[in-house]
């Protein structure tokens, strides 16, 4: 557990941190923070306040859906807000345009692999990841639904209260799951173990499979010879755009 908390309580404040970078360049933010960043310019609060009540808020959206929190769900609350409120008092706002999209670039980066860490932990899911994988098993409704309706609600609300949606909303949503593809094996021990076994037993299957075709191919004593079968592969990509709305956050 000990050993646990040491990556939790590090990749939750990373975490912030790298949310605090994508604020910084002032180009789009994630559909949360976006929210948080409405809020903050409609009540006056710090953003990273925001966060720990609105995620605060959703744990509550638990209860009806029978889903039982971690200690990593609640950590997830507490240190996530003050990680932002910390990134941004130590990062300078910035008016380079290169500057911020270089800071941004950084923030996202940073928050795969703060992700990577704390998921690693397997303490319990963030309120978010959880709202949806709830409302996966109480209603059945299909995980990148209801992550969708989800994230897309969040992003209205936050939008029409001000916050900050642009380029950088569609490159966050664009690129994270590909960067989170990448840190959680490398940055999780278990999730390497089993990719490694999938890919030895892949390699298996394939060894198996020529030795298969290499002795079907042999001539036998009817002079004829057995066809090798073929596999297949697909892939399906996703995206959405918004019209950038850029607003100065203090």
């Amino acid at each position: 557990m000990l050993l646990r908390l040491t990556r939790l309580v590090p990749g939750l404040l990373l975490y912030g941190i790298a949310d605090a970078f994508m604020i910084r360049a002032v180009i789009g933010v994630d559909p949360w923070t976006v929210l948080a960043q409405g809020t903050a310019l409609q009540t006056g609060l710090g953003i990273g306040l925001l966060t720990n009540i609105i995620g605060l808020l959703v744990l509550l959206l638990w209860i009806p859906l029978r889903q039982r929190p971690g200690l990593g769900t609640i950590l997830n609350i507490l240190l996530v807000g003050p990680g932002i409120e910390l990134g941004l008092f130590l990062i300078p706002e910035l008016t380079n345009l290169w500057l911020r999209i270089a800071a941004f670039a950084f923030g996202l980066v940073l928050l795969a692999i703060a992700s990577g860490i704390y998921i690693g932990a397997k303490l319990g899911p963030g309120p978010r990841d959880g709202l949806m994988t709830g409302l996966n098993s109480r209603f059945g409704i299909p995980i990148w639904a209801a992550r969708s309706a989800v994230e897309l609600t969040a992003l209205g609300i936050g939008w029409l209260l001000g916050g900050n949606v642009g380029v950088g909303t569609v490159a966050f949503a664009l690129l994270i799951g590909p960067l989170c593809n990448i840190t959680l094996p490398l940055l999780d021990p278990a999730a390497r173990r089993a990719r490694d076994r999938e890919g030895a037993a892949g390699s298996g299957a394939g060894s198996g499979s020529g030795a298969e075709l290499r002795q079907r191919s042999s001539p036998t004593s009817s002079g004829t010879l057995l066809k090798p079968v073929t596999g297949w592969i697909s892939s399906k990509p996703a995206t959405f755009l918004r019209k950038p709305f850029v607003r100065k956050i203090r």
